[in-house]
């Protein structure tokens, strides 16, 4: 069993969810009171962790009111935190669901610089982390100030140490930690078209893609996110497809983050690759039943394994 699980969010948020009926321009918009979430990739992996009673430590960038506010939301979740403070405020983002038509608007705020000396001190703190974690979550975006090339050096430090790296990021992020290699890789199937080359994917030619990804060391294990349609795991000596089952879906929010949860759950335990699969599916699928930025609630996560079990 591995018990030493480690996240790493780099652009962290506070997410501010409200509803409002018929959002119409230059009218005033009378909302309900809003809900304050912690949100990030990897932040949010140890969410969805911490509801499958998986220990993990949510490492991250904390500024500012905002960032104190995130410490004690993840910290009312039960989420042990380990916060890398920085002069930047920690950002907001804002979600509105559109109760007349159940329509959802998602908005991204960018987050503020953060300077040299505070990278070289988030490095130094992570290479001095004792001991070394045993799984590694590196998942999100980056905000400025932190250039896409820091990525490869991370996860080749950390590989070093002999951590299992999984990576959940996008663009010239992704791009520089596949230079490296991870243990995992979860891309849907724009990453996966863009990262191999290839031209549009169906769900046969994932699987191939994925396996040229595998052939090139990039990953030991891809897990191609396929939304409804579920996801395909492909490894060195494995693919399987999981088909997603079907929920009543209220919200995407943290639906790709509740799925690494999932499998990392699996993979604590000592889990087969298939049941990563699945938990990983069931855990993205049980998120889309939430509304706002709720991921999932365990008791839907479990059912929908079982389902998938039984498959």
């Amino acid at each position: 069993m591995i018990k030493n699980i480690l996240t790493i969010t780099l652009n962290p948020t506070v997410d501010k969810s409200t509803t409002v009926e018929n959002i119409k321009p230059e009218k005033k918009l009378r909302c309900t009171q809003p809900k304050f979430e912690p949100g990030g990739g990897g932040i949010n992996v140890s969410r969805g962790l911490a509801r499958l009673n998986v220990n993990s430590v949510a490492l991250f960038l904390s500024g500012g009111r905002t960032g104190e506010l995130l410490e004690q939301l993840l910290e009312d979740e039960n989420v042990s935190v380990n916060p890398v403070k920085v002069a930047a405020e920690t950002r907001e983002n804002f979600i509105v669901v559109d109760t007349s038509h159940n329509e959802q608007y998602r908005f991204g705020m960018p987050g503020e610089d953060i300077t040299n000396d505070e990278v070289n001190n988030l490095t130094k703190i992570i290479n001095n982390l004792t001991p070394t974690p045993e799984i590694v979550i590196i998942s999100g975006s980056l905000p400025p100030g932190i250039e896409p090339a820091f990525m490869r050096t991370l996860v080749k430090d950390l590989k070093a140490k002999g951590a299992k790296v999984i990576a959940d990021t996008s663009g010239d992020a992704l791009t520089e930690v596949l230079k490296e290699g991870v243990y995992l890789l979860k891309p849907n199937l724009g990453e996966l078209s863009a990262l191999t080359g290839r031209g549009e994917l169906d769900n046969e030619s994932a699987d191939e893609a994925a396996q040229q990804l595998i052939d090139e060391g990039k990953a030991e294990i891809v897990v191609v996110s396929l939304g409804p349609q579920g996801a395909y795991l492909v490894s060195k000596d494995e693919s399987v497809h999981v088909p997603a089952p079907s929920v009543k879906k209220l919200s995407t929010v943290g639906a790709g983050d509740s799925m690494v949860a999932g499998m990392v759950a699996i993979m604590a335990n000592g889990g087969s690759q298939l049941d990563m699969a699945r938990m990983g599916v069931a855990c993205g699928s049980a998120a889309t039943m939430s509304n706002g930025t709720g991921l999932f609630t365990k008791d839907n996560a479990e059912r929908l394994f079982r389902w998938l079990s039984k498959k």
